[in-house]
């Protein structure tokens, strides 16, 4: 299986999900990733135990999804930045990586001597990169932020799928929404900055910001509102289909699970549809026998969609559907996109053991090499690998206890 990222070191200085989510990419396609964790605390995220109303917990095992996720396949060394006996060893590993990932705000980079400069100094060729809530430049640039206010609120998502008049917003879908998608981004811009060190021989200074991520996921309304000068006119969508094409949009089934359609191209579906669900004759039916009718009636052929949907089991509409060859999806939940054969035909469901030796479960990055699932291995527990990762850098025993005692690494 092709690794792309073997032989690379990655040194993550970062916590929650966003920024760590890169290095779990990045140790998905191969890369050495070793995560500094606070001495005492760990990563923040290791104290989150309910997310979203859920426990995120395993009740039966020390499996901790909402830490795997984000930090699988790395080592994890427990190492207090702020005293100076850390310093020789944080050196070390600067000295010994080919990138330097970071989360950490602009005032605390500058306090643990760990800014660019302060880097490029140990090691001149590394790859410095930085993940922010708001960009690296401007007056918000020392200013932290989520996904759910950088990403979500600011970049247009929330706006764009919360209705006009709502009396609340919509939230993002899932916990680190925006995180996981920024953690793909990051991971993206570190194997370009990689190939133009190795193509020109200079290291890169990488930023990525959540909304910067939430801007470009929501670019289309946003170049569109850029050309039209102003805020887009408000766009109220018919209760069913599009203005012009019924074969477009969720429509429910008699049991209330939702089924997605998108048919670009009404004409040339309708007549598939309508012998598919039992009602050929309306192919023919002089509303809707020609594309120019079927759209300038698509207010009525969408209503009859919508009948012929809610007459029959979810079920039954994936088996019907099926047969066709007009574009449709399934709308899931989350354990159904955890079960879904296309995932699991892919590999992007992949095994994975957990400290405790159970086989567990989890979503893979969604980049293949030469149609080979990743490997994962599980996320590292709590400063797991200090001693190894220490002596790998030449700190004898004597050194090590000194340091343990001055509380400089766990």
């Amino acid at each position: 299986m092709q690794r792309p990222m073997e032989g690379v070191r990655v040194l993550e200085v970062a916590q929650f999900t966003f920024v760590p989510a890169a290095g779990a990419v990045l140790a998905d396609w191969g890369a050495d990733v070793i995560k500094i964790e606070h001495a005492e605390r760990g990563d923040g995220q290791r104290g989150l135990v309910r997310v979203l109303g859920y426990d995120a917990v395993s009740k039966d095992s020390s499996f901790f999804p909402i830490v795997e996720g984000p930090n699988r396949g790395k080592r994890s060394v427990g190492l207090a930045l702020e005293k100076p006996s850390a310093r020789r060893v944080l050196d070390e590993l600067i000295r010994n990586s080919d990138v330097f990932l970071t989360n950490f705000l602009p005032d605390a980079r500058a306090k643990l001597r760990i800014d660019v400069e302060d880097v490029r100094a140990v090691n001149p060729d590394i790859i410095y990169v930085r993940g922010s809530g708001f960009g690296a430049r401007g007056e918000e640039a020392r200013k932290g932020g989520y996904d759910s206010t950088a990403f979500w609120a600011r970049g247009g998502s929330a706006a764009g799928v919360t209705p006009a008049g709502a009396e609340r917003m919509i939230r993002m879908p899932a916990g680190a929404y925006g995180d996981a998608i920024g953690g793909m981004t990051i991971a993206g811009g570190i194997a370009a900055a990689l190939y133009s060190r190795a193509t020109t021989g200079e290291p890169s200074v990488v930023d990525v910001s959540l909304l910067g991520v939430g801007a470009w996921a929501t670019q289309f309304t946003v170049n569109m509102a850029l050309m039209n000068g102003g805020p887009l006119p408000v766009n109220v969508q018919p209760r069913y289909g599009s203005a012009t094409n019924p074969l477009i949009g969720a429509y429910r089934s008699s049991d209330g699970r939702w089924i997605e359609l998108s048919m670009l191209q009404p004409g040339r579906y309708w007549a598939e549809f309508c012998k598919l669900s039992g009602r050929e004759e309306l192919a023919r039916d002089e509303r809707f026998d020609s594309t120019e009718k079927l759209m300038a009636n698509a207010g009525e052929a969408a209503g009859i969609v919508a009948e012929l949907i809610a007459s029959r089991p979810y079920d039954e509409w994936v088996e019907i559907l099926s047969r066709g060859e007009g574009q449709w999806a399934a709308v899931q939940s989350a354990w159904e996109v955890g079960q879904d054969q296309a995932l699991r035909a892919n590999g992007l469901i992949a095994p994975v053991v957990d400290a405790d030796g159970v086989d567990r479960e989890l979503v893979a990055s969604p980049v293949q090499f030469d149609e080979t699932p990743a490997t994962l291995t599980r996320a590292p527990l709590f400063a797991e690998h200090t001693d190894d990762v220490l002596r790998s850098l030449g700190i004898g025993e004597e050194e090590l206890i000194a340091l343990k005692i001055d509380g400089a690494v766990t």
